[in-house]
């Protein structure tokens, strides 16, 4: 298969990677820094993209995408967190670095892959239960990840050659995660309790795992409606 990966340098972008180029797959794997990891691999194709730069995306993502031809799977992974507190003290212009990573950089790479390849058999969105369940502190991320999950059922109406889905891949021993550990208490914000809790537990996988959990949940998701939220969790 050929696979396009946003978000390879680092965390569940670098662990599907290597789940796909280790069974033999051709992977085209677009972030902002090189990883170095993933070069030895033959079938690993890169480009160096700053995905906020949208001017840029336009002018250089295109000629990647030709080489690829045709797509069997797209994974948009690549996102940010925003800092943990209420939403009173977040300043618009910190929800809108978080959008333009989060939602509108997708939505630039999504129109170009249709405008610059022959197919593309299925596009899953990284996305998250922060979509769905509004914890306290979440602001930015909880907002970017539901309108994410809209403009993926849009697309999916526009475009049903393509299963379109949003897909929350459950807790991950990541980055991310290592910032939620690094918080100070604050009775606010109960989520993050929870978690630190889980990432010693057994029930935060390792980003290996969870790649390999994913990848076979995108199998099965391919049976589900497309446009639909799903939890791997819950699959």
């Amino acid at each position: 298969m050929k696979i396009l990966i946003t978000g390879t340098s680092k965390g569940l972008g670098d662990a599907l990677a290597k789940f796909y180029l280790k069974n033999g797959h051709t992977v085209y794997g677009i972030s902002r820094n090189r990883n170095k990891s993933l070069e030895k691999y033959t079938g690993f194709n890169f480009i160096s993209q700053d995905l906020s730069d949208f001017e840029e995306m336009e002018s250089t993502i295109p000629g990647f995408l030709k080489k690829a031809g045709r797509l069997n799977l797209a994974i948009l992974n690549a996102g940010v967190l925003a800092e943990i507190k209420d939403m009173k003290e977040c300043s618009l212009a910190e929800i809108k670095r978080v959008m333009d990573i989060n939602v509108w950089s997708n939505k630039i790479l999504i129109d170009l892959l249709f405008s610059n390849l022959k197919s593309v058999d299925q596009i899953a969105a990284i996305s998250s239960g922060a979509s769905v369940y509004g914890n306290r502190g979440w602001n930015a991320y909880s907002i970017s990840k539901a309108a994410l999950n809209m403009m993926i059922k849009l697309y999916s109406r526009e475009q049903p050659g393509t299963h379109f889905s949003s897909v929350a891949p459950g807790l991950i021993d990541s980055g991310m995660q290592d910032y939620i550990f690094s918080l100070p208490e604050d009775q606010r914000f109960s989520s993050v309790k929870k978690l630190k809790e889980a990432k010693f537990s057994g029930q935060m996988p390792k980003p290996g795992e969870a790649a390999q959990i994913l990848a076979t949940s995108l199998e099965k998701i391919m049976k589900a409606e497309s446009g639909a939220f799903l939890d791997v969790r819950e699959l």
